[in-house]
C-alpha cells in the first residue's frame, strides 16, 4: 500500500466537509467571473519553458514524436499558466480566468503540494489596483460559500469582510527593522548593493550569508519579520516591491524604483501574487537572462526562455494579472490544518 491512503472511506469522510466547501467556492468563483464579464480558458500544463523564477524547481518530461519514441524533445510541467494566458491576451482576449493544475518539484509541507490548483485571472487595460478589489471580492465570496465567519490558520483568524490593511514593502521593512530601502534602490534599482544592508540586517537579528544579494536579504526580512505578522483580524496586502524583486512586473510610472506588484496574506500565509504586467519584450528578456544566470549559480541548471512568449508580450495590451493559491484559500475558509485536507486526491510521496 502506498501513499497516505487518502482514498480509504474513513479518510475521505473526514475530508468531505472541506471538499464540499471547495466545490461551493469554485461555483461561487465561476458565478463571480461570469458576472464580471470574464471568459474561462484552459491552457496546457506541458510547456517549452515552465516559468523562470530562480528558486522554483520544475518537473521535466519528454515529448516523443508520433511513431518515433527515440526522437524526443524536452518539455516541462508549468509552474504557472501565466505564459500561455498572456499569449491569449496578445491574441485579443480582454478578461480571462482559470483554475489550473500547476506543478512545483521539491516542495511538500503543510501548505505546499507538488501538484496544486492555481486561480489566475487577467484584465487587459486595467491597473493592478483593480486586482486588489477583485481579490477582496473573491476572498469574501470564499468565506461566505464555505459558511465561515472568518478565515483561519494555525490558531489565527481574519474576517475577509473587515477592512483590509495595505502596507508597502518599504514601510513594512522600516517598521520591522528601522532600515530604509530607498537609498539602496537609488544607487541601482535593478541590482542594489547588499552592503551595508547586510550588516543592518544582522543587527536586526537575522542570519545573513556573506554572499547574500540585496533581494535575498529583503526576502529574509520579509519572510522572518514581516510576513508572519500580516493578515490577522483582516487580510493584508503587501505592495510596491522594489523593481529588482518583480521580474514580470512593470515599474511604477510615478516611482520607477518600485514595481506594480502586491501580495496578499491571511494569518501569516501568502495567498496571492499580482502584477501590473511587463510588456517590454527587451526588458523582459534581460530580466529572464538575469534570473537564469542566478539559477545557474545557485542550482547548477537553467530553463529555456520561451521566445514565443517574448514575441507575444510585445503585442500584449497593458494588463494586470494575479495568481491565487486556490487550495490555500480553501484551507483558510475551512480551517484545515494541512493542504492535503482540502485535496480530493494526493500525489504519492517520494519513494512510496
Amino acid at each position: 500500500m502506498t501513499g497516505s491512503c487518502w482514498w480509504q472511506p474513513d479518510h475521505l469522510a473526514d475530508r468531505l466537509p472541506a471538499l464540499k466547501a471547495r466545490s461551493a467556492i469554485r461555483r461561487a468563483f465561476a458565478d463571480w467571473f461570469e458576472a464580471e464579464g470574464f471568459l474561462e480558458v484552459e491552457t496546457p500544463a506541458l510547456q517549452y519553458s515552465p516559468g523562470l523564477e530562480p528558486h522554483l524547481a520544475a518537473f521535466r518530461t519528454r515529448l516523443d514524436a508520433p511513431g518515433r519514441a527515440g526522437d524526443a524533445g524536452c518539455l516541462f510541467l508549468h509552474t504557472s499558466p501565466e505564459f500561455a494566458m498572456k499569449k491569449l491576451l496578445a491574441g485579443g482576449l480582454q478578461r480571462i480566468w482559470q483554475i489550473a493544475p500547476v506543478f512545483r518539484n521539491a516542495e511538500r509541507s503543510r501548505t505546499h503540494h507538488p501538484e496544486f490548483r492555481m486561480l489566475e485571472w487577467y484584465r487587459a487595460h486595467a491597473g493592478y489596483g483593480v486586482l486588489m478589489d477583485d481579490t477582496k471580492a473573491l476572498v469574501q465570496a470564499a468565506q461566505q460559500a464555505a459558511g465561515s465567519d472568518a478565515l483561519r490558520w494555525d490558531g489565527g483568524s481574519a474576517d475577509a469582510f473587515a477592512p483590509w490593511r495595505i502596507v508597502t514593502v518599504e514601510q513594512a521593512v522600516e517598521e520591522a527593522t528601522g532600515i530604509r530601502l530607498r537609498p539602496f534602490l537609488e544607487m541601482n534599482p535593478y541590482d542594489p548593493p547588499a552592503e551595508p544592508l547586510r550588516e543592518r540586517a544582522r543587527a536586526a537579528g537575522l542570519r545573513v550569508a556573506a554572499d547574500d544579494r540585496f533581494d535575498d536579504i529583503v526576502l529574509r526580512i520579509l519572510g522572518e519579520l514581516v510576513e508572519p505578522t500580516l493578515g490577522f483580524d483582516a487580510p493584508a496586502i503587501l505592495t510596491d516591491y522594489p523593481v529588482c524583486m518583480a521580474a514580470l512586473a512593470r515599474a511604477k510610472p510615478d516611482d520607477p524604483l518600485l514595481a506594480e506588484r502586491f501580495e496578499v496574506y491571511v494569518c501569516g500565509m501568502e495567498l496571492a501574487n499580482a502584477f501590473g504586467e511587463l510588456t517590454d519584450a527587451a526588458e523582459q528578456r534581460r530580466r529572464f537572462q538575469a534570473d537564469m544566470d542566478l539559477k545557474q549559480a545557485l542550482y547548477g541548471e537553467r530553463y529555456p526562455i520561451d521566445e514565443d512568449f517574448l514575441a507575444a508580450i510585445a503585442l500584449m495590451p497593458p494588463a494586470s494579472g494575479i495568481a491565487l493559491g486556490f487550495d490555500r484559500l480553501v484551507m483558510l475558509a475551512t480551517g484545515a490544518r494541512r493542504i492535503e485536507d482540502v485535496l480530493w486526491a494526493e500525489v504519492p510521496q517520494a519513494g512510496s
